[in-house]
């Protein structure tokens, strides 16, 4: 094949790419003037690459006048993809930068009932160090990173109530660090499980928009003051979104 053949082969590939990902959400038909708008193409090109994404199942045409969405060839697509997911390799590009940057340990905790469960786990370097290890779980109410699943999982007051049986939190108190912990973002927690230990976390959600888990920081109240406290959150948020596009989540602007 020639080059010239070749490079124009790829620019119909990155083309037919474009169209795809021209859909969303909030615009899940459109119209062939609707694509041209969203994608710089001529309107033959527009047209003949339609047309062969219609013929692979990719896209599928319906009504008059012709609209078109994604086919089924896109879901089969992304059920191959959800199914090989493997949460802990998305994550550890997140996790290895936020040790980086923090020199603080790393977790990564998943939903498991009402608990949650350390997935992955990156131990400080520092002598002075608090950790809990692969495989440790804890109540989901109790914690920086429980809280920071549940207060955006939107339980009810009675599931609440039910999160809280046998232990000594009181009710009110927990939907006020729920409703602070919606509003900025992140969850904090000092010596409560571990004295001495000051935790930071941030949820991150599925590709259906479900909170799937949290990224949590601990340290020592000696390194984890006020500032540094409000720096390492500010991290967690970014690196939070981070993992949540990674997880199909591509509408997420922020925790």
């Amino acid at each position: 094949m020639a080059a010239a053949e070749k490079n124009d082969n790829v620019r119909a590939v990155g083309r037919a790419l474009e169209i795809l990902l021209a859909f969303s959400e909030d615009a899940p038909e459109l119209s062939a003037s609707e694509l041209l708008k969203r994608v710089d193409l001529s309107r033959p090109t527009m047209y003949r690459l339609i047309y062969t994404l219609e013929e692979h199942g990719f896209l599928v045409s319906c009504g008059e006048p012709q609209r078109f969405r994604l086919g089924p060839a896109v879901a089969r697509l992304a059920h191959v993809w959800k199914g090989t997911l493997d949460l802990k390799s998305v994550a550890a590009p997140m996790m290895k930068r936020l040790w980086d940057e923090t020199q603080e340990t790393v977790a990564l905790f998943v939903v498991q009932g009402n608990k949650r469960l350390c997935l992955a786990e990156m131990p400080s370097p520092q002598p002075l160090n608090f950790k809990r290890g692969v495989g440790y779980t804890e109540r989901i109410v109790l914690g920086a990173t429980g809280r920071a699943i549940l207060a955006f999982a939107n339980p009810t007051p009675d599931e609440l109530r039910a999160f809280l049986k046998d232990t000594d939190v009181d009710f009110e108190k927990l939907q006020a660090e729920l409703a602070m912990t919606r509003a900025r973002g992140y969850s904090t927690s000092q010596s409560e499980l571990i004295s001495g230990a000051v935790a930071v976390a941030v949820p991150f959600f599925d590709s259906s928009g479900q909170v799937a888990g949290s990224i949590g920081v601990f340290g020592p109240e000696v390194r984890l003051n006020a500032a540094r406290l409000k720096e390492t959150a500010a991290l967690l948020v970014t690196e939070s979104v981070k993992l949540s596009e990674g997880l199909g989540f591509a509408s997420l602007t922020s925790p």
